[in-house]
């Protein structure tokens, strides 16, 4: 089966067909690092981290480029504030950033390009657009001419006349209309800045990632990610200027994820719930964490709040003990148990389950499901008197390729009991054996109080902190 995609460019879905056979070229716009990345920007870092997973799984060369802008409004106003340069704001909260969303399994993008390493390209690309007619100086800001393109709004699917001047950009009477938009914001006293044939000043926001995706990429990208919030005007502006310049399609995939409200409202700074994957790292997870973010189909609106997350936690403990009782089995087994090929089948059975909803537009909510298929059927075969090492050894490396695919690993931390906890466990097997039930029983509520859970099993006695 090919995969299909949602394209928001036609809101519909598409079959994959990348320009080049075998290979991906995927730009996913990045943060801008003046703060700690909140719970909306963790839900792209993790979504596309899948997509690009999945790409490769089914065998594409995935060339993934996620950018930083370290310069901006917001950093300058930061830096200002802290009394410190806008580079060190930019590389503090970029440290941070590779360490929140390391921690939440994504891998790093084949490039992190920065704004501030493509300043001359940038000049470049807008002096091109200057004499193309598509922009014009004023005042020391350039501006783009948006109803010279004729395409605009055919992203956000909306006639020109009925748009707004959209975020960042700042009516005046510099403009020549108020839809146009800057390419070039002329440098107020004390601000970094750069020199250019305009005077000194620093990029607009839009012009940023159409350059960046242009020098690592070319001139058509096969796929353009981002939040549902930079539809319009970001990428539709990217769009603009991208095809003024190069006189050809810029994307041929646009995808968009949805947004996420906490405990069903919003999220923003005024409403109190302004939630920093910093501090939520803290106190959960992030493995539930990023379980939690693909329990819902990346183009729904999710909620967050403690009693999902915690739904999602005990979730994600059911498909790691079915995994964790399988490691234990296949420790214990002989292989002389039930290889029946029905027990092989039901794998697969479940394996193409799971690509089928993955070829379904990054179905992850549905590919979820078929890993609780998987437990399902891996308990039921671990209820057989005797099993086998090569059917267990299946069902092992089935849950790692599916897993490992959605960024999740089944990582089991030994440690240590002390000798009170191990002087007790021997004393439940002694008290087991002479049928002293009543002692094993307070043994086991004793060593639930120590956070130990007890699992007896025909094989023996498991334990794990609860």
């Amino acid at each position: 089966m090919t995969i299909q995609i949602f394209n928001s460019l036609t809101r519909q879905k598409e079959p994959f067909i990348p320009l080049e056979e075998g290979k991906v070229k995927m730009y996913v716009c990045g943060p801008t690092v003046y703060n700690y990345i909140h719970i909306g920007n963790a839900r792209p870092a993790i979504v596309y981290d899948t997509v690009r997973r999945y790409l490769a799984c089914r065998g594409y060369d995935v060339t993934y480029i996620s950018n930083f802008t370290d310069v901006d409004d917001k950093l300058i106003r930061v830096a200002q504030e802290l009394g410190e340069e806008v580079p060190q704001i930019a590389e503090r909260f970029i440290n941070a950033y590779f360490e929140d969303t390391g921690a939440l399994g994504c891998l790093e993008a084949d490039v992190h390009p920065r704004v501030t390493d493509h300043m001359d390209e940038i000049i470049e690309f807008i002096g091109v657009l200057i004499d193309k007619g598509y922009a014009y100086e004023s005042g020391g800001d350039v501006y783009y001419r948006t109803r010279k393109f004729e395409g605009y709004g055919k992203l956000s699917h909306q006639s020109i006349d009925e748009l707004k001047v959209g975020a960042r950009v700042e009516t005046g009477d510099k403009k020549e209309d108020a839809l146009d938009f800057v390419l070039w914001k002329a440098a107020k006293p004390g601000e970094i800045n750069w020199d250019s044939p305009w005077g000194a000043g620093r990029p607009g926001w839009h012009i940023e990632c159409s350059v960046m995706a242009r020098v690592h990429l070319g001139d058509t990208i096969d796929i353009h990610a981002g939040g549902q919030d930079l539809t319009f005007p970001h990428h539709e502006n990217e769009i603009a200027q991208s095809e003024a310049l190069t006189e050809q399609t810029f994307a041929r995939y646009w995808m968009h994820n949805g947004y996420i409200n906490i405990d069903n409202e919003k999220m923003s700074k005024s409403l109190g719930n302004f939630v920093l994957v910093h501090d939520i790292l803290k106190q959960l997870d992030p493995k539930i964490l990023r379980f939690f973010m693909l329990s819902v189909h990346y183009r729904h609106p999710i909620n967050f709040s403690q009693e999902l997350v915690d739904d999602a936690a005990a979730a994600l403990e059911r498909i790691e003990t079915a995994y964790f009782n399988l490691q234990y089995r296949l420790g214990v087994s002989a292989d002389t148990g039930n290889t029946n090929r029905e027990w092989q089948d039901g794998i697969e059975k479940v394996k193409a389950d799971y690509l089928e909803a993955m070829d379904d537009d990054f179905n992850t909510a549905k590919a979820i499901s078929s890993l609780f298929d998987l437990a399902r059927l891996a308990n039921t075969y671990l209820k057989e008197e005797q099993t086998a090492q090569e059917v267990l050894e299946i069902f092992i490396r089935t849950f790692e390729e599916l897993a490992d695919v959605l960024g999740l690993s089944f990582i089991q931390e030994e440690e240590l009991l002390d000798s009170d906890i191990e002087a007790l466990l021997e004393e439940r097997v002694d008290a087991r054996k002479n049928r002293n039930f009543q002692r094993a029983d307070e043994i086991r509520d004793l060593l639930k109080e120590k956070n130990i859970i007890l699992e007896d099993t025909a094989q023996g006695t498991r334990w794990k902190r609860g």
